[in-house]
């Protein structure tokens, strides 16, 4: 499935990226190879290096190839869910007694992860403050391994410096890893900015049409990139080759689908800080926010999430979900419908409780690709 680049403009990349045409028919798009096992050509006698559909299957490797070459990285690998990108990750970085620093602010099931699964194979973990870079480095110790970061974060969109933090990192003899979902490789590439790692959920807006769940890591080095190929075979949590094919349909319309959630995000936060019953806008579009400088400089524009505290507390900010009608009350982001929901009380349940938990009366929502004047009517009727 390797091919040659044939620009290094992203939309170009997107949709010809590992998406050689096939060989027997000359079908534009990769085949489905709904397959498990191949013929050999004599015992250890692999064709085109395939024996075995967990070890590597065609549909999976155009996948990985396109998402390496959106990344700018030597390395893609895909996931059956954006946790088991995570966890394969973590297994092969980390061991026994290592520590990890995550962000104060991240997905709900990452912070599960950490606390409820990798904790009890002996892996310590420290919460610190990513947007501040004094934190990060006071929350090392000499044991630490990993620095993980989500920029924007999720769900009060704080903004990280990669390389301030990648270096912080590097410093201490860590990996940074970025969890690159809001933002995708087509607003920001961490690799370039001086990441060890980027993890996607592509359940979000690489997939981009709420009909898939994957993962993905890639990497820029390339032992790197081997030892995490050997733990995803070993382990087994690999995408099929359906999904991956959903996922490639997805990243081909990337760009333009993220010019249109940006776009529209922008106008719906810019109205939120001017209602009455709003408190509080984040999203790092707004020249207010406090990270925006720092994404301006690391971002080619601000993405499709927004959240927003109102007043009233929880009970109104329930409200707010249940009265919604263009948006659709339901947990993930990143389609082309536009999406709202309690965090406090959906994505980020399990950190309640905990320095992740949540604001009581924040909403999140996710921006789709709809007219954006009937999501700004349906926002304003939702608030009252």
């Amino acid at each position: 499935m390797s091919d040659t680049h044939i620009s290094q403009h992203f939309e170009t990349l997107a949709i010809h990226a590992g998406n050689t045409a096939d060989p027997l028919t000359g079908a534009v798009v990769p085949p489905i190879y709904q397959v498990s096992t191949y013929k050999q050509d004599g015992v250890g006698g692999l064709r085109g290096g395939y024996e075995y559909s967990r070890s590597a299957n065609p549909t999976r490797t155009a996948l990985e190839e396109n998402l390496a070459a959106l990344e700018g990285g030597r390395r893609g690998l895909a996931f059956a869910s954006g946790l088991a990108a995570e966890d394969c990750l973590l297994r092969t970085l980390l061991s026994p007694g290592d520590h990890v620093v995550i962000p104060n602010d991240a997905y709900g099931g990452t912070f599960r992860l950490f606390a409820k699964v990798v904790s009890r194979w002996g892996v310590d973990w420290s919460v610190a403050d990513t947007s501040d870079p004094i934190a990060v480095r006071a929350a090392l110790t000499p044991k630490t391994k990993v620095v993980w970061v989500e920029t924007p974060s999720n769900p009060l969109l704080g903004i990280t410096d990669i390389p301030a933090v990648a270096q912080i990192a590097r410093e201490a003899g860590a990996k940074l890893v970025v969890d690159n979902t809001f933002a995708t490789p087509y607003l920001q590439q961490p690799l370039a900015l001086g990441a060890d790692a980027v993890v996607h959920s592509l359940t979000k807006y690489m997939g981009g049409h709420s009909d898939v769940v994957g993962g993905a890591l890639i990497v820029g080095d390339q032992e790197l990139g081997e030892e995490l190929a050997y733990h995803q075979n070993a382990m087994g949590a690999v995408a099929g080759p359906f999904d991956s094919w959903l996922v490639l349909r997805g990243t081909k319309t990337l760009a333009v689908r993220m010019d249109r959630h940006s776009e529209n995000a922008t106008k719906i936060a810019e109205m939120l800080t001017r209602h009455p019953r709003v408190s509080r806008v984040l999203y790092p579009g707004l020249p207010e926010h406090p990270g925006h400088e720092v994404a301006a400089k690391q971002m080619k524009a601000f993405g499709g999430m927004v959240s927003f505290q109102v007043t009233g507390g929880e009970e109104a900010a329930v409200a707010v979900c249940d009265r919604a009608k263009v948006f659709t009350l339901g947990e993930s982001l990143g389609g082309v419908e536009s999406l709202i929901e309690h965090p406090g009380r959906m994505t980020h349940a399990s950190a309640a409780g905990s320095a992740l938990e949540v604001p009581a009366d924040l909403v999140r929502l996710s921006v789709g690709i709809e007219n954006v004047d009937d999501l700004l009517e349906d926002l304003q009727q939702a608030l009252g």
